[in-house]
């Protein structure tokens, strides 16, 4: 985990090519001091750490991001309106990488849409 002890999982539910993962965010975690003591919100370079993690954790392998086609940040992520977070994720491996489509939701709302590939390390 690159930010120790930011999230934790909760649970994990895996089909065919596609994993849907419950995170629970830990909302007095020191990079909320940050950004922003009053008001925390989520980087969302760290939402896409968690899909490379739990890409990383569903694979068993080391990934290294290689490139998005597609990111798009559509709501804050405040962990002190909802510390639970739904990665949603469709994946398909190839020899060289592994691509991603991915939503995070939040509070009931789209946070996150990521189209990603990942080279094998």
């Amino acid at each position: 985990m690159l930010l120790k002890d930011f999230y934790s999982v909760i649970s994990t539910k895996r089909n065919e090519g596609q994993f849907f993962t419950e995170i629970k965010i830990r909302k007095d975690h020191d990079l909320y001091k940050g950004h922003f003591p009053d008001r925390p919100v989520t980087p969302g370079v760290i939402l896409m750490q968690m899909f490379k993690e739990e890409l990383e954790r569903q694979t068993g392998k080391n990934l290294q991001f290689s490139k998005a086609n597609n990111v798009k940040f559509m709501a804050v992520v405040d962990p002190n309106v909802d510390d639970v977070l739904v990665l949603e994720s469709e994946i398909e491996e190839t020899a060289e990488a592994l691509h991603l489509k991915g939503v995070a939701r939040h509070n009931g709302c789209l946070a996150l849409k990521i189209n990603a590939s990942y080279n094998w390390v």
